[in-house]
């Protein structure tokens, strides 16, 4: 049994999320040698037994068996927790809108919505609600294909007077008539939400963007003008019900501009006010929307974003200590220094040192800071060398020789250089000193 089932079969890896339900871990199938996904399960505190939303999760994926729902491959318990093993899935659609890199054509829109729309009939034909569909619950496996999961929250839909909870759906997702406080619910809060994917994968955006159940209701009565009692009869006996001012519906192709017309006539079905005449998953996988031009894109050919834990093992990248700061000068404020080695060769050097204290007390004066290793400043139009970096003949000397005419924009401190100014430029910093010197004193 041990090699059929249990931790012997399997072969864990890194972690790849955490939440309050438990762990997810990458692993490998040693019995056919196959990635899988493995989600540990912790029992509680006080060992009170399975969370209840695991066993309906494990009973329904059971029952569920469908190319574009997520398949359960095996449970098993170990150290009183339990382990639920799922086909591992390389991305989820969330991923695929959110990266501005992905271009989706409506090829790849239409058959992004096709894999939805056949995993929701699959579910329905089931007497199954999911109630959680959103981007991040749509995920892609290596070949493309995308499928429902986490069914924490699915359940059996049917009975005429059994009451569920309205607190199901992210609210972005959630269908007016569990805004409204309705308890009794079927098959069309799940295409409510599946319209909504819809949006947000031709927006690139989530469509309804709502802080709470009032501003969600607002945005969508915004989009879709206030319900009356003809377009949703009974509308004002739901629990939580409350009269809008009324907004007209502006036109469908405002919202949409870049959806086709079958598209549009799609989802105004699929966001009809009254749930009783909202479009049901089957029928949507058969509208004309899918058969028309252009065709679905392939599973295999669809946009995907990078993967990315083929980088996950590995040590982070290692980060060298920089160097002292280099300073580079705006060219806005450039002004013509050279170079000269540090070890002194001239009897120039002292008057060289002097200068250069004096340019530092005025640049202190300008509220600036003037770094040793600091800066090359050159005047836009300079296209010469500075006299200081040649020897009495006009030559390179040695310590400089390595030196290319061009002077660069940073220096390097382990070069030896110390910039020094010429008497041009000594000129201008002793007339720059006297005239703020005579504006401090006026002030």
């Amino acid at each position: 049994m041990a090699g059929k089932s249990g931790t012997g079969r399997y072969d864990k890896g890194i972690t790849l999320g955490e939440g309050t339900y438990g762990v997810v871990y990458k692993a490998i199938d040693k019995l056919t040698n196959r990635t899988v996904a493995i989600k540990k399960i912790r029992l509680g505190k006080y060992k009170e037994g399975v969370n209840v939303t695991a066993l309906r999760e494990i009973k329904l994926l059971r029952e569920l068996k469908d190319p574009n729902i997520i398949e359960l491959i095996d449970v098993y318990p170990h150290k009183r927790n339990l382990h639920l093993v799922f086909e591992f899935m390389e991305s989820d659609l969330e991923a695929v809108i959110r990266d501005r890199n992905i271009v989706l054509s409506p090829a790849d829109v239409k058959a992004y919505m096709l894999m939805t729309l056949k995993g929701l009939a699959q579910c329905h034909k089931k007497w199954v609600l999911h109630r959680d569909l959103k981007p991040n619950n749509l995920l892609i496996a290596q070949s493309g294909e995308l499928k429902l999961a986490d069914f924490g929250l699915a359940r059996i839909f049917g009975s005429p007077d059994r009451k569920l909870t309205n607190q199901v759906f992210a609210r972005w997702y959630r269908a007016p008539e569990l805004l409204f406080g309705s308890r009794q619910y079927g098959p069309g809060v799940d295409i409510w939400a599946a319209g909504c994917v819809f949006a947000e994968l031709v927006l690139r955006r989530p469509f309804f963007q709502g802080s709470s159940d009032i501003d969600q209701l607002s945005k969508i009565f915004a989009a879709f003008g206030t319900p009356r009692e003809a377009q949703w009869p009974d509308v004002s006996c739901l629990p939580d019900y409350m009269e809008y001012v009324h907004f007209p519906a502006p036109p469908l192709s405002s919202l949409f501009p870049t959806a086709s017309e079958d598209a549009l006539d799609l989802l105004q079905k699929m966001f009809a006010f009254n749930p009783n005449h909202r479009i049901s998953a089957q029928q949507a996988v058969e509208h004309r929307y899918f058969t028309t031009e252009p065709a679905p894109t392939r599973p295999e050919l669809l946009p995907r974003p990078p993967r990315k834990e083929s980088n996950e093992d590995a040590p982070p990248p290692r980060v060298e200590s920089p160097g002292p700061p280099v300073v580079v000068s705006p060219s806005a404020k450039a002004r013509r220094l050279s170079y000269q080695s540090a070890a002194p060769h001239s009897s120039g050097v002292r008057e060289q040192g002097s200068a250069m204290r004096e340019q530092s007390s005025l640049m202190r004066d300008q509220g600036s800071v003037m770094r040793d290793q600091g800066s090359v400043m050159r005047e836009p139009s300079s296209g010469m060398r500075d006299q200081s970096m040649c020897g009495p003949t006009g030559e390179t000397p040695s310590t400089t020789g390595a030196m290319n005419s061009a002077v660069p924009m940073s220096v390097d401190n382990a070069a030896g250089f110390r910039p020094t100014l010429n008497s041009v430029d000594r000129s201008y910093l002793r007339k720059r000193k006297l005239e703020m010197d005579a504006a401090f004193s006026h002030a």
